[in-house]
């Protein structure tokens, strides 16, 4: 093929391109008197140029802002002097939410005949992969509407779904298996959280630090599915007393629990745990261990007002130290951090 001729058929090509992405109704006037052509959309072929006159302009109706085409491969043929055609692969991008429209690709057939002094198109043939259009379309709007709501209804209850899951999941991640309380990750976040807001407030932050007196006897002389069963009892029982005094209780590690107390100082927190301490005795769970041959348990208890100059793994080391402290002066006792 002559460049120059490959140069016109590719301009009559660009030019038809150009007019129908920006919705120009002067491409209408580009249609010969001896137009045909079938429509992508439908299923029928149109002889005459008035009616696709119509469709063209319904199609601009339809979708009136510019769209996008992205070519793909075009191929161009020089027919005879006054006859050129050009046929062109291609995605179409309409300016919504077409997303399956834009995956298919298209194909467009052009063919051009010179009448007179200007070169006009005698066929149009577009062939593009959606389902038929319904009555009154060019392209497949409301099919695709409808689609669209159905995904988006789709993603709404995935994400819903995927919400929820994630939201139990978090919850079994801050979870106690056994206890079904609070674990350590759970208490260490919350124990940020309320050292933070304690030192905006300039408020005390109390910790109780508990563990379970002679726990490996028990479970020497019960059995660990006992030993287990006197866990769970024990985190009932803190949780019980938590409802009236602490923020958070958890289970901190093997037989050791923590409650974290805001806003008391060490006297109120002393009381807290002494108020604990009363809760596990009324459990009256048998343990020949001990001296009052029921299961007791240890505490330790510190209070802080938390400052720049200190840190929470201070307040949980005092709370650590005076445990200690009530473990070695015979357990079955609060003890505070000693002065």
């Amino acid at each position: 093929m002559q460049p120059d001729r490959q140069q016109l058929i590719r301009s009559l090509f660009d030019e038809y391109i150009e007019m129908y992405a920006g919705r120009d109704d002067r491409l209408t006037e580009r249609f010969s008197e001896n137009f045909s052509g079938f429509t992508g959309g439908g299923d029928f072929l149109v002889k005459d140029k008035a009616e696709w006159v119509k469709i063209t302009r319904q199609d601009f109706a339809q979708v009136p802002g510019r769209i996008r085409i992205d070519m793909l491969d075009i191929a161009l043929l020089d027919i005879s002097p006054d006859v050129v055609s050009a046929t062109a692969f291609f995605h179409i991008h309409l300016p919504m939410d077409d997303h399956i429209l834009s995956k298919e690709t298209a194909r467009l057939a052009l063919v051009y005949r010179l009448e007179g002094k200007d070169w006009m198109i005698v066929s149009s043939t577009i062939s593009i992969p959606y389902h038929l259009v319904q009555n009154g379309e060019v392209y497949p709007m409301k099919g695709l509407h409808e689609r669209n709501r159905e995904l988006e209804a789709l993603v709404e209850n995935r994400t819903r779904a995927l919400e929820e899951s994630n939201s139990k999941l978090e919850a079994m991640s801050n979870t106690d298996a056994l206890t079904n309380i609070p674990n350590r990750r759970s208490f260490d976040q919350m124990l940020a959280q309320e050292w933070n807001r304690a030192q905006r407030a300039g408020s005390p932050l109390g910790l109780i630090i508990l563990d379970v007196d002679h726990f490996k006897q028990y479970n020497d002389n019960y059995g660990h599915l006992a030993g287990d069963d006197c866990l769970k009892m024990l985190a009932q029982a803190l949780v019980k007393a938590e409802r009236r005094a602490g923020k958070l209780v958890a289970r901190y590690g093997g037989e050791e629990f923590v409650v974290l107390v805001p806003d008391m100082n060490e006297n109120d927190a002393l009381a807290t745990a002494r108020h604990i301490q009363q809760e596990i005795w009324s459990l009256t769970m048998p343990h020949p261990e001990t001296a009052p041959g029921i299961v007791t348990v240890s505490l330790g208890v510190a209070s802080i007002v938390p400052t720049s100059g200190n840190a929470p793994e201070d307040l949980v080391g005092q709370a650590d130290k005076a445990l200690y402290l009530a473990k070695s002066s015979g357990r079955n006792c609060v003890q505070p951090v000693a002065n």
